[in-house]
């Protein structure tokens, strides 16, 4: 037999090494078999191979290939962990604090329903006062409930008729004073602020006549307590009965051809004993107060047979009545100003040659000035140029003017010293004659510059503030809106009509 070469007898039993190896690497080595296996092809012990150097081999590859596929095991891994770790962490916290207020949320509820179910004695009677079944059954409301709770303040509620709601806009807050704009157009009284926005069905009767004539009768109900009562009716505002509204009426056309419309319209508040009327001496205060302003004629006014029931009033002319702040400046005649002197018109009090005084002794049917046309304005319509004296109580109610012209412009913010003397001598001029000082075509904007006038408006004793902002100037904070105006010179109040700081306002007056 021929003996096999040395070459292939090598090659072929490291074959069988390997292929062993391979199949036996996940088996154990038994104790009965040799460590040296023996060539079927030869004895040589060339060709005997150790078996468990091939299974350590095989359980160093299994290992290393177990230990590399470890998740985590390769270094660029290690971040993206501790990044979902802190994620898990934050996302545990954010739950547990939405928890804890949820909980908290939910012992607030469970307290306020045991109050609810389980109030104590004064609570529980408090709330329930006033049901149909409970104490106070039927006592909880009073007929005159409509303005309940509403305090009365001095502001004109200025082209009320504007409003979403007009009047009961200017009523809610407790404004005393509302406008009405008045057109004749087909012998009806339409209410607008100019021809462009008149509606057949926005009249005097339907926006105000009507209107107050409702309130009224809810604030004045029958009593059967008291069913012959003659006492004087009851205003708008229940918490001031004796408070008046007044209505501020604006006649837009010629005032000779509106005057008699306005005189029928106004009869059913005159039937009813609504109206605050005049006897020549004595005023009698009613519920409301009418002013003509505008082209109302005040020689009509003032006449009996046109007026005779005096309870129309007239707006009179303030920048025509000017006094000097001391009592030796009280004229005891009529001023001769017309349409206000140049020092008027630039802001500054008015020198001496402007303010020439005649007696009144003088004025007389003989000497009688010059009657204005009944289209002239506010304060002019049908008067007698210069007879200030002629505007008392029994006749008129108001004197106003426009801001603008009788002041002037602050140009820096405030008043200066010539502004304060003529804004302090025309309303002295006014309460002299007993007559309610109100400017009108105040400044508006900036709402710092319009509180800091309406400040020192209300201080120097204006009666009624003209206001388009209603809650603005009833809420009573002006102070938090005085901006860059209180920090310009002058703050002191006596020097330039600047800002007191101890002074509240407004106040609540009755007028």
């Amino acid at each position: 037999m021929e003996k096999p070469d040395e070459e292939t007898v090598g090659l072929t039993s490291r074959n069988l090494y390997i292929d062993d190896a391979h199949s036996q690497s996940t088996s154990q080595l038994s104790s009965s078999e040799p460590l040296l296996e023996e060539d079927d092809q030869s004895t040589n012990p060339v060709f005997h191979r150790p078996k468990w150097r091939a299974l350590l081999s095989s359980k160093n590859t299994s290992r290393s290939r177990r230990k590399a596929s470890k998740p985590g095991n390769d270094i660029g891994e290690k971040p993206t962990l501790r990044k979902r770790q802190r994620s898990r962490l934050c996302l545990k916290i954010g739950l547990g604090i939405l928890v804890l207020l949820g909980v908290i949320q939910l012992l607030n509820l469970i307290g306020s329903l045991v109050i609810l179910i389980l109030p104590d004695g004064i609570h529980r009677i408090v709330e329930i006062w006033g049901r149909p079944g409970h104490i106070g059954a039927g006592l909880s409301s009073w007929p005159t409930d409509f303005s309940r709770d509403i305090m009365p303040l001095p502001c004109h509620s200025h082209n009320d008729y504007w409003r979403r709601v007009p009047l009961f806009s200017a009523i809610e807050v407790g404004c005393i004073g509302v406008e009405a704009d008045i057109w004749l157009f087909d012998e009806e009284l339409f209410v607008g602020h100019s021809v462009a926005s008149l509606t057949r069905n926005r009249t005097l009767d339907s926006l105000y006549i009507g209107p107050l004539l409702d309130i009224l009768s809810k604030q004045n109900p029958k009593v059967t307590i008291l069913p012959d009562d003659t006492s004087q009716p009851h205003g708008v505002f229940d918490t001031d009965p004796e408070q008046t509204l007044i209505l501020l009426i604006d006649f837009k056309t010629s005032g000779s051809a509106l005057w008699p419309h306005v005189q029928s319209a106004l009869q059913p508040l005159r039937a009813k004993n609504y109206l605050t009327r005049s006897n020549g001496t004595h005023i009698t205060q009613g519920p409301i107060t009418v002013v003509g302003t505008g082209n109302t004629p005040f020689d009509l006014v003032n006449s009996e047979e046109t007026n005779p029931h005096h309870d129309v009033f007239f707006d009179a002319p303030l920048g025509e009545m000017y006094e000097g702040t001391h009592s030796s400046d009280l004229p005891n005649a009529t001023s001769t100003i017309e349409n206000g002197p140049e020092d008027i018109m630039q802001g500054k009090a008015p020198s001496g040659e402007n303010m020439k005084m005649a007696d009144t002794t003088k004025v007389s049917s003989g000497n009688a000035r010059k009657r204005r046309s009944d289209e002239e304005g506010q304060g002019k319509s049908g008067t007698m140029s210069g007879d200030t004296n002629a505007y008392t109580t029994s006749n008129s109610y108001y004197a106003s003017v426009s801001f603008g012209d009788a002041i002037g412009q602050l140009w820096d913010g405030q008043f200066s010293d010539q502004q304060m003397d003529l804004l302090r001598g025309q309303i002295k001029g006014a309460h002299r004659r007993g007559l309610k000082a109100r400017y009108w075509d105040l400044p508006f904007w900036p709402t710092s510059l319009r509180n800091h006038v309406w400040d020192v408006l209300v201080k120097e004793g204006v009666d009624l503030l003209n206001v388009d902002d209603l809650k603005g100037a009833t809420r009573r904070n002006w102070k938090r809106h005085h901006g860059w105006w209180k920090r310009m010179k002058g703050v002191s109040y006596g020097v330039h009509g600047g800002i007191d700081d101890h002074v509240d306002s407004p106040a609540v007056v009755r007028l």
